[in-house]
């Protein structure tokens, strides 16, 4: 405990010194195949232009050809860039956040993160964290890395979870619904970008001669769109946060406020912290780790079959035997399944503030921010909230009972907001209209 406290000091007095030093010196069928980009904003290499293999990525991204039935679906139908590279609330091809596949009526189990800043996620790691004096309870390993909100994109395979993550949508029934691998790249083969493709890849040709290449070809795909994925035309980093942090603008007294408490009494920054790891990349506002903040179950989804079982994320996804009968992952991992029950990934906070029809959490439980910091203040005191889905490893210390105000989760509210890419010194946030 004491430990935790010097650090949260620590960080308070840097958080104020750098501060002071800087001001001392939407739609589900949304036609963005054919947007004109302003390049001026993708700040990517080759003097702002995609590199070959995230112009290949940029083109399958939008692509509603890799469907089935053809033209319904693209990685662009839940990721949408109008609302930072995620999904809509409610709304055309949205129930509670979750989006509708290509096939009507057909829905997955849990909302779409978003795909902006996920590239930054790296390999999934298992570690033991160190022990602390003041606890007698030995620590639990923890997980961190990955994509999905249960993590199974390790990018132990690729070397990228982005990789890994972008290759799943194009075959999952409730998702693209696409038969096979080989109908994904002949698409790609016959269409207008496939000169692209050969640019990025030496010339080699699409070959799917065997099953060995076709499945080489098909791990391209997910390399090209991840290269997209990682360029500034998705991650931005225009927010007013990021003016402020560069002195460029002041925060509001609300959004100071708001500030200073996430780092603070509301204990935020334990999971999205809002200080740069490596001094190069901006904050992300994620610890890439898993956590059970020990949410209802939202009945209102509109895929009823995920009401017959508890979703138990990381932990659950630890446990899976393959259709050969063999397990995914290592014992040692297997042995930490139960540990990890109720667990899903840490979203970064970038964007979450972006569109008016939004929903939150793995399971889109909640239409709004001011929702979602009430029930991280109140979950253990308010009773009108409902019976936590996994109470097995909640999370106690952040979460639940955080004795804010009605103003103070407002404040943070208003911090949250700052979070948004496309900021100008006008005083209004740009958003991307692709």
């Amino acid at each position: 405990m004491l430990s935790m406290l010097h650090s949260r000091f620590s960080r308070i007095t840097a958080m104020l010194i750098a501060s002071a030093t800087i001001f001392s010196s939407c739609q589900k069928d949304l036609d963005v195949q054919s947007a004109d980009f302003d390049q001026l904003r993708v700040r990517g290499v080759n003097g702002g232009n995609l590199s070959n293999l995230a112009a290949v990525g940029r083109q399958v991204f939008f692509d509603k050809k890799m469907s089935n039935p053809v033209g319904t679906q693209s990685c662009a139908s839940c990721h949408m860039p109008n609302v930072g590279f995620a999904g809509l609330g409610d709304g055309p091809g949205f129930v509670q956040g979750v989006g509708q596949g290509a096939v009507a009526g057909a829905f997955g189990g849990r909302k779409p993160p978003s795909a902006a800043y996920a590239t930054f996620s790296p390999q999934m790691t298992m570690a033991t964290p160190p022990p602390d004096p003041a606890d007698p309870v030995a620590p639990v390993p923890e997980f961190n890395g990955g994509l999905f909100w249960d993590g199974r994109a390790t990018g132990l395979r690729l070397g990228s979870p982005a990789a890994e993550q972008a290759l799943g949508p194009f075959l999952n029934a409730a998702e693209h619904n696409v038969a096979d691998k080989q109908t994904i790249l002949n698409t790609i083969k016959s269409s207008t970008y496939y000169n692209l493709w050969l640019a990025a890849f030496n010339n080699e040709p699409i070959d799917l001669s065997t099953q060995a290449l076709v499945d080489a070809n098909y791990d391209k795909v997910g390399r090209a769109i991840a290269a997209y994925e990682a360029t500034a035309e998705v991650n931005k980093f225009t927010s007013k946060f990021d003016a402020y942090m560069k002195g460029q603008v002041r925060l509001t007294t609300e959004e100071a406020r708001g500030l200073a408490i996430f780092n603070n009494q509301a204990e935020c920054y334990d999971c999205h912290t809002e200080v740069s790891k490596d001094g190069i990349t901006p904050a992300l506002f994620t610890d890439f780790g898993y956590h059970n903040l020990g949410l209802p179950v939202n009945s209102a989804t509109p895929n009823r079959s995920v009401l017959l079982q508890q979703d138990l994320g990381l932990g659950g996804e630890l446990e899976t035997v393959l259709s050969n009968g063999q397990f995914k992952y290592p014992a040692a991992w297997r042995a930490q399944a139960v540990a990890q029950y109720g667990k899903f990934k840490t979203p970064t906070l970038r964007n979450v503030a972006v569109g008016s029809n939004r929903r939150y959490m793995h399971n889109g439980i909640f239409n709004s921010l001011e929702q979602v910091v009430h029930f991280y203040n109140t979950r253990d005191t308010d009773p009108s909230w409902r019976s936590p889905e996994v109470t097995l490893n909640m999370e106690k210390s952040d979460v639940g009972d955080l004795g804010l105000s009605k103003k103070e989760e407002l404040a943070i509210v208003a911090f949250l907001r700052t979070l948004s890419d496309g900021w100008s010194s006008s005083g209004s946030n740009r958003q991307t209209t692709l």
